[in-house]
């Protein structure tokens, strides 16, 4: 529910919650989701022939991989009908910037988990792995994209600017998925989504990976609706303060005015 008081004598918006009875029950189903999905991953499967334990990353690290690339493209997707004119509007502007705020932060646990299976499987943290190399470039084009964002601007100049840099951007994110077949890299071969379509995983294993997919896309859904209303609201304060301003102004200029009235010679 989202409750705005605005334009009220006392120049305050009030706001309440960004939450309506469908993101509640969104919200309780991805919660009991992860609580599966975190009870099969660490009891539920068996280890791995070869990768032992560290396997168990993998239902954490692909998922949010994969959020990434739908969070990106989501972000790009309303970059280009941003700058399309039948379809501008500042919504697919806030919708791009909600998306591409979640982007990066599923990003982030991408690149953390990596690193971990990195060093349990490699022996270190880091290697200037292809696969590993794009992802941090799609990291750090991407907080350039929110950085651009915060930059001081008309609403439609920031959203144009933001537009051209989400779609450049999201350029990376095919380069980071092919990376492993175009260059040698260290990083293991794609396990489901494989050009010849030989799933690399079975069983249970597969189940839980699949529901970790489905999980972290359901997250991504809640997190997006909350952000993007917050977003809105955002907007709203800063449409009703720039309103406040000018009324300000215009009784500082009606009381100079009085003011140089009421000294003027009779």
């Amino acid at each position: 529910m989202i409750d705005q008081q605005a334009g009220t004598s006392t120049g305050t918006i009030s706001v309440t919650s960004t939450g309506t009875k469908a993101t509640r029950a969104l919200g309780i189903v991805c919660l009991a989701g992860t609580a599966l999905l975190v009870f099969l991953g660490l009891v539920g499967t068996p280890e791995d022939e070869v990768q032992r334990d560290t396997v168990r990353i993998l239902y954490i690290h692909a998922p949010a991989a994969w959020v990434a690339y739908l969070a990106f493209g989501v972000t790009a997707l309303a970059s280009v009908l941003y700058l399309w004119k039948r379809t501008r509007s500042l919504t697919w502007d806030r919708l791009a910037g909600a998306s591409a705020e979640i982007g990066v932060l599923f990003t982030a646990v991408t690149l953390a988990t990596g690193m971990i299976w990195g060093h349990l499987s490699w022996g270190v943290y880091w290697t200037w792995d292809a696969r590993l190399t794009t992802t941090a470039l799609l990291f750090v084009l991407f907080l350039g994209y929110l950085a651009l964002r915060r930059m001081p601007a008309e609403p439609e100049v920031r959203a144009k600017r933001a537009a051209i840099l989400g779609i450049i951007a999201f350029i990376d994110v095919p380069i980071v998925h092919q990376s492993v077949e175009w260059w040698r890299t260290l990083h293991q071969d794609a396990t489901v989504l494989r050009r010849d379509l030989q799933v690399q995983i079975e069983g249970i294993m597969l189940f839980t990976l699949f529901l970790g997919f489905v999980v972290f896309t359901l997250i991504y859904a809640w997190l997006l609706l909350h952000r993007t209303r917050i977003a809105v609201m955002e907007d709203a304060l800063d449409e009703h303060g720039l309103e406040l301003a000018l009324e300000e102004r215009r009784a500082e200029g009606v009381e100079a005015v009085d003011q140089s009235e009421g000294l003027a010679p009779a």
